[in-house]
């Protein structure tokens, strides 16, 4: 995992270096050679400055035309996924061929109503083992490593196997949410548009981001909880050339879903009152009871997941058994099949109190645990938005006031952005599924504490965790990166010795020999003319096979060494020298004056760029005495 970060990092830096080379010819009459230096970015010696606080970078136009037709696949998607739901709820519980909403609730079939999730189960246990094994599991997970390993490039079955192992999972009751199989869907559609054209991988990387919002925004209408999403969990980056597309994508869904499944909110509530101190004091207890339910839910999991795993049997059996415990999870309520929208908003009106709610949380926690641990095909953030809103709602019983439907909203804000970490996108999906914008004090305190909660317990969150297990690492801090905010004229090293074109290389072996501290100070040494303009560059490794070559050593080192040189200069950002170092594949440059590119004014070599890295570090970790701590010495 870590080369695949090195070179996602290489290749990020890399693009903001220059591509073309310019030739600077000096003619040295004097001498017996001729040499010239090569200048890596072959741009005008006075060049403007072109710093600018984004990236400039015309592809984002292509790009945002893309998105536009991704935005308009994957409404289209989200509009089949959920009619599909629907299909196979009403053939399997009802007998009947409609995509009109069904119950799962079949009274006439008794105990035998068990046996439609296991056969659900057992359809997608086959699907996974002799079509495809991603389409197993949550949904989310698997479009993280197609973004951080497979180079975005998803496969075209995936993008046919998702939304119907998924659809045929929720549609026998499975006790999951369809945003996980749409983002994976919409994100393989995106990844498949991108194929068809000559794409970067950080290009398809945006359009696989820009389905996944674009088929969430359409299954919730919410296109700012799809881009927040697409922000916090799926991009790794906040730049206008990713950022603009998936904007462009989740809105175009957003605005299609009204003629396809009707406008939002999909869970209208009547508007609570302002918020007061109280309420916000509450919020917080709220919130860190929501996040050590998120503890719980997770570690459950991968409890049960790990339970599976030590099963003597194939894995291709384990959604049959899910099926089987999802199944008498119905028996006992039958609230806990399926996706559950209809229960989320009695939640929210404040509908279901008591002790019911206890029932609720507590069976579909253990169902949707034991299901997602088998491997089922489903999603989390249904479930969670029913279990967080069951607690609130619950709480809400010791809380003054009892506002059932306010703790339930809350609540389900926290549980989601506590066990997704994603709080920002908890807050903004709960205000968007409510259009109830008063609580949002309430929502951003309670999903913060819940999200420091799980951040303090948890190393992982139940997206990640699965990603970790399959031996790969993701860190979800995003902070600028040091090269992009230093220049060269900071770091670079202004003390370099320097030796004549002429001397032979029998003479500078024996001066590196004798441990001149000038000369070995750096790797590599500069080689000047009689004017004392920089014509070349020599290293050990040369002189080295300079002597294998003519054990003498009479060779000059200007013909040792090389007098095609990639330079850098003082204005220069870090990064941008660092990317002529890696493709060019050397180890370090001589940094030169920009209006006189054969005056040598300093060195940069690797170990110098590393000194950029340590200053950051030695801002992180470095406290520094305070003024309460002054006082007190004196």
């Amino acid at each position: 995992m870590g080369n695949l970060i090195s070179q996602r990092l290489i290749a990020t830096v890399g693009t903001f270096a220059s591509s073309v080379t310019q030739q600077i010819m000096v003619d040295h009459k004097e001498q017996m050679m001729s040499t010239h230096v090569i200048n890596a970015n072959e741009e005008a010696p006075h060049r403007k400055d072109l710093l600018a606080d984004f990236t400039q970078d015309k592809r984002i136009l292509v790009l945002s035309l893309m998105a536009l037709v991704i935005g308009c696949l994957s409404a289209g998607v989200a509009y089949l996924l959920v009619k599909l739901i629907s299909l196979i709820t009403n053939l399997a519980y009802h007998f009947t061929f409609s995509t009109v909403d069904a119950s799962y609730i079949n009274e006439e079939w008794g105990y035998w109503v068990v046996l439609v999730p296991v056969v659900g189960g057992l359809v997608i246990g086959l699907m996974a083992r002799y079509e495809s094994e991603k389409i197993r599991g949550h949904g989310i997970p698997e479009a993280l490593e197609a973004i951080l390993i497979g180079r975005s490039r998803m496969e075209p079955k995936v993008a046919v196997l998702k939304p119907i192992s998924s659809a045929i999972s929720i549609g026998t009751g499975g006790p999951f949410g369809a945003e996980g199989p749409i983002i994976m869907t919409g994100g393989a559609l995106g990844s498949l548009f991108a194929q068809l054209f000559s794409l970067s991988a950080a290009e398809r990387k945006t359009l696989l981001v820009a389905g996944a919002a674009g088929g969430m925004a359409a299954i919730f209408a919410s296109p700012i909880a799809a881009v927040m999403l697409a922000v916090e969990l799926l991009l790794f980056e906040w730049r206008p050339r990713s950022f603009v597309p998936v904007v462009i994508a989740a809105s175009v869904a957003s605005l299609l879903r009204i003629p396809l499944l009707g406008a939002g909110p999909i869970f209208p509530i009547a508007p609570h009152a302002a918020m007061s101190a109280s309420d916000l004091g509450i919020s917080v207890l709220v919130g860190i009871l929501a996040g050590l339910g998120s503890v719980v839910l997770t570690t459950l999991v991968y409890a049960f997941e790990d339970l599976f795993q030590k099963l003597p049997i194939h894995w291709m059996w384990w959604p049959m058994l899910g099926g089987l415990f999802i199944g008498i999870g119905g028996l006992i309520d039958p609230r806990v099949l399926g996706v559950g929208y209809s229960y989320i908003h009695s939640l929210l009106l404040g509908d279901l109190v008591g002790v019911t709610l206890l029932s609720l949380l507590i069976v579909k926690a253990l169902v949707w645990s034991i299901a997602l641990g088998s491997g089922t095909s489903g999603g989390v953030l249904a479930p969670l938005l029913m279990m967080g809103g069951a607690l609130g709602a619950f709480e809400a019983g010791w809380i003054p006031q009892h506002d059932a439907s306010l703790w339930a909203l809350v609540s389900m804000a926290a549980m989601m952005g506590g066990t997704m970490r994603s709080p920002l996108t908890a807050v903004f999906f709960m205000l968007e599924l409510t259009h109830d914008v008063n609580p949002l004090p309430a929502l951003l305190i309670a999903t913060v504490a819940a999200h420091a909660v799980t951040v303090l317990i948890l190393r992982r969150s139940i997206l990640t965790e699965k990603v970790a297990r399959r031996g790969h690492h993701i860190i979800r801090e995003y902070s600028v990166d040091p090269f992009m905010l230093v220049r060269v004229s900071e770091i670079m090293d202004t003390e370099v010795a320097t030796v004549p074109a002429t001397m032979t290389v029998a003479e500078l072996s024996n001066l590196v020999a004798q441990g001149d501290p000038a000369l070995t100070r750096h790797q590599a040494i500069p080689l000047i003319d009689e004017s004392a303009h920089l014509v070349g560059m020599i290293t050990r490794g040369d002189i080295v096979r300079a002597l294998s070559r003519d054990t003498s050593g009479a060779l000059s080192v200007a013909e040792a060494g090389s007098t095609k040189l990639i330079v850098t200069y003082p204005d220069e950002l870090v990064n941008e020298a660092l990317a002529k170092i890696l493709r060019t594949n050397v180890g370090r440059l001589p940094v030169v004056d920009r209006q006189d590119p054969r005056h040598l004014v300093g060195y940069l070599g690797r170990a110098t760029i590393l000194n950029a890295r340590l200053h950051r570090l030695e801002e992180e970790e470095v406290r520094e005495s305070g003024w309460l701590r002054n006082y007190r010495g004196k």
